[in-house]
């Protein structure tokens, strides 16, 4: 095993930051391997807001549900969906843009902010530094999109706080990997049993780091009984993000 996978099978989520600043050099090489993700068609329509200010930070922090280590992280880093640039691009063709008003729009911003954000959490990793991508930009999205002027076409995906670490965090146990991988079929027979056997794992996890107020996996899913970012889809659609085609 190379030292590369070594790294992706030691991930863990930090929350605890030094103060140090990360250097530019740093931040540069991180941002670049963003930047050289693959993305859908070429069409690089993901774009990044670097947040090192202390009070724009705070307010990201406060708009993303109170969480601090946002506030704490010398850096944060906002990756968007961006149909603005592309549309630009479609119409010095003589063209007229539709992709940002459709599922697949969406769905292909998705996967490439997530391709993006997988090559900088493993070149922040790779540099000794810590992380923890952050879901909570889309919690108020409305307020993000002020905070950082956003324009229309555009929407804020997901966040990634960097910084060097203060306090370590353990490596969090998997589902069984039979419920990742399926070879040629799908095959949900298995789901049951390693549900049951993962819950009890991640109890067994909670009470060695004396969390115990831990809660089985199949519990900790209760957010998805509702759709706890709500207004997600109405912002979508005032910035032009119509997801009806």
């Amino acid at each position: 095993m190379n030292e590369t996978i070594k790294l992706q099978h030691t991930h863990r989520s930090i929350r605890s930051y030094k103060a140090d600043p990360i250097s530019d050099e740093m931040l540069q090489a991180i941002i670049e391997a963003g930047h050289r993700a693959p993305s859908s068609m070429n069409a690089q329509e993901i774009s990044t807001i670097v947040i090192r200010d202390t009070e724009r930070k705070a307010k990201v922090a406060e708009l993303a549900g109170n969480q601090a280590w946002i506030a704490q992280a010398p850096v944060f880093i906002v990756l968007v969906a961006d149909f603005n640039k592309t549309d630009i691009g479609v119409r010095k063709a003589g063209h007229t843009q539709v992709i940002h008003e459709s599922m697949e729009g969406l769905i292909v911003a998705s996967v490439d902010a997530g391709i993006a954000l997988g090559n900088m959490m493993v070149a922040a990793r790779s540099l000794g530094l810590g992380i923890v991508p952050i879901g909570g930009v889309r919690r108020n999205p409305q307020g993000i999109i002020d905070a950082l002027g956003l324009p229309t076409l555009t929407f804020p995906l997901v966040g990634l706080c960097i910084g060097h670490i203060a306090k370590d965090a353990p490596v969090k146990p998997r589902l069984d990997i039979a419920t990742f991988r399926h070879d040629e079929r799908y095959d949900a027979s298995g789901y049951a049993a390693a549900i049951d056997a993962y819950d009890a794992t991640m109890m067994s996890h909670w009470q060695l780091l004396g969390h115990n107020d831990g809660l089985p996996w199949s519990a900790n899913l209760a957010p998805l009984k509702s759709v706890y970012y709500s207004q997600v889809k109405p912002v979508a659609a005032m910035q032009g993000l119509l997801n009806d085609k």
